[in-house]
């Protein structure tokens, strides 16, 4: 049973640029429901990566996640720079 989507016009024209996309590089003619079906079969395959893609940019860590980060750092004593980084990351 189909039903229909509503979305907004730059959605619309993406999705019939990846329609003529398809077809100019493969040759085969692809409705935009075959399109949005394979969509959601990849979304589904990570669906980490599309819970992520809604999260905020920042978010902020509470106190006690500040607390425990500072607590796990030491002074050595030594100070250190960009080219003493790059030598021990990169040899």
């Amino acid at each position: 049973m189909a039903t229909s989507v509503k979305m907004d016009e730059e959605t619309k024209s993406q999705l019939e640029r990846l329609q003529a996309e398809i077809k100019l590089q493969t040759g085969t003619k692809v409705t935009q429901q075959e399109i949005l079906e394979r969509l959601v079969e990849r979304a589904v395959e990570s669906k980490a990566d599309l819970v992520d893609s809604f999260r905020d940019e920042f978010v902020p860590l509470t106190e006690e996640k500040i607390e425990a980060f500072h607590e796990g750092m030491i002074d050595s004593g030594t100070e250190t720079d960009e080219e003493d980084i790059d030598d021990i990351l990169y040899g």
